[in-house]
C-alpha cells in the first residue's frame, strides 16, 4: 500500500475541564495515541470538526462540544488490518490451518510490505479470532520468494503448543531445492547463523557469539548439467529454523540456490546465463510438513507439490531424464493429507520465529 489511507472517524465529547482550551491541546489529551504535530496537520486538512463544523488549530473548544477526527494513517499503522488476500488452504480445522504460500507473498507486515501479507489475509478470513492471537496465529515464516507449506494456529492453546513443538524440533519440515554444483549424496550442514557483520541486511555463517546454532540435513535426489554447469536437486530437512537458513547454508558450502538474488553469487564458476523462463527467485519450496496435532495428539503430515515455475525449471534443466524424480518417497512421511483433484485452484478469493528459508 503506498501513501496513507483513511480510517473510520473517531468521536469524543470534550471533558468540562478542557472547555476553552485550544483545539490542538484538547486533541492531544483526548487522542494521546497521535502526536500533536500530526493532529495539527489533520486540523489544517479539514479532518477535525467541532459539532460538525470546520475547525482551526488555535480555536478554543466550547463547553460540551463533540469532536470528530478522521485519521489519515501511515501504512505501518494500518499494517494489522484485514485484507481479502487470497489464501491457498491445504487443510483447516478448528485448531489450525495449513496454507500453501505462493512465491511473492510476504508472511508478516514489515518495511516495504505493509499490506497484502499472509497476516492481513488471516485477519480477513478469521476476524476477531485471529486478531486476538499474537501475529494472528503465525508460528513460523517463509521468505517472500519461497513457496510452500506453513501451519498457522487458530487458538492460543494451539499456538502455544506449536511454538513448543518448533522449539523442541519435533516439527518436520522438508524442502525441495535446486543448487549449483554436484552436491554430496547426503550430509548435514552444521554452522551457526547470524547477521552478516559486513552487510547487516544479509545473514551469514558467523563463528562469533552472535551466531545461533543452525543445522540443515540434506539428501541429493537428482543431478543434471545446465550449459556446462552441474546442478543438483536436493531435499533439505530443517533441525533449526534460522533466518534464510537453507539459502545461507547452501551458499556456505559453495552450492548456492539457483536464482537466489542475495546468496546466489558464492560460486565463482557459476554460469551467468539466465535461467529458463527467466526464473528469478530462489529455487526453494517448502514441500512437506509434519507435526503432532495440538488437539488430537496424533502425527499429521501434509504435502504441497512444487509450483508450476519450479516444475517448469526442473523440466528445462533436465532433471528426471533417466527416471522420474522422486520428490515424495520417504517412510517418515507416510500419513499425508494431500490436495485432491481440482483443489489446486480452490483459493479463497473473499477473504517468531525466523524466516527460515
Amino acid at each position: 500500500m503506498g501513501g496513507a489511507a483513511r480510517e473510520a472517524p473517531r468521536e469524543a465529547r470534550v471533558p468540562d475541564e478542557l472547555a476553552g482550551e485550544r483545539l490542538d491541546k484538547v486533541l492531544a489529551k483526548i487522542f494521546p495515541e497521535f502526536s500533536r504535530s500530526r493532529m495539527q496537520g489533520w486540523i489544517e486538512d479539514g479532518r477535525v470538526r467541532i459539532d460538525g463544523a470546520g475547525a482551526k488549530v488555535r480555536q478554543p473548544v466550547p463547553l460540551g462540544a463533540t469532536i470528530t477526527l478522521v485519521p489519515d494513517l501511515l501504512p505501518e499503522q494500518l499494517a494489522f488490518a484485514p485484507e481479502p488476500v487470497p489464501l491457498h488452504i491445504v487443510y483447516e480445522d478448528e485448531t489450525l490451518v495449513v496454507i500453501n504460500k505462493p512465491a511473492g507473498m510476504v508472511v508478516h507486515p514489515a518495511a516495504g510490505n505493509w499490506s497484502g501479507t499472509l497476516l492481513n489475509g488471516l485477519l480477513h478470513r478469521y476476524g476477531d479470532a485471529a486478531a486476538g492471537l499474537p501475529r494472528a496465529g503465525i508460528v513460523h515464516r517463509l521468505d517472500k520468494e519461497t513457496s510452500g507449506l506453513m501451519v498457522v494456529a487458530r487458538t492460543l492453546e494451539a499456538q502455544t503448543d506449536l511454538v513448543r513443538q518448533l522449539q523442541a524440533r519435533t516439527v518436520k519440515r522438508r524442502y525441495v531445492a535446486f543448487v549449483w554444483g554436484n552436491m554430496p549424496d547426503e550430509g548435514t550442514i552444521d554452522a551457526p547463523i547470524g547477521r552478516d557483520p559486513r552487510e547487516r541486511t544479509r545473514m551469514a555463517v558467523v563463528k562469533t557469539a552472535s551466531g545461533k546454532p543452525a543445522r540443515t540435513h540434506f539428501r541429493t535426489i537428482d543431478r543434471t548439467t545446465w550449459h556446462g554447469q552441474p546442478v543438483s536437486a536436493i531435499h533439505c530437512d530443517l533441525e533449526t529454523g534460522r533466518t534464510h537458513q537453507i539459502r545461507v547454508h547452501c551458499a556456505h558450502v559453495q552450492h548456492p540456490l539457483l536464482g537466489d538474488p542475495v546468496y546466489g553469487h558464492a560460486r565463482g564458476k557459476r554460469s551467468v546465463r539466465p535461467l529458463p523462463h527467466d526464473f528469478a527467485r530462489q529455487a526453494l519450496h517448502a514441500w512437506r510438513l509434519g507435526l503432532i496435532h495440538p488437539a488430537t495428539g496424533k502425527e499429521v503430515h501434509w504435502r504441497a507439490d512444487v509450483p508450476e515455475d519450479i516444475a517448469a525449471l526442473a523440466a528445462e534443466l533436465g532433471f528426471g531424464q533417466d527416471e522420474e524424480i522422486e520428490f515424495d518417497e520417504d517412510e517418515e512421511f507416510v500419513e499425508v493429507y494431500e490436495m485432491g483433484e481440482g483443489d489446486e485452484d480452490d483459493w479463497d478469493d473473499e477473504e517468531s520465529e525466523d524466516d527460515e528459508a
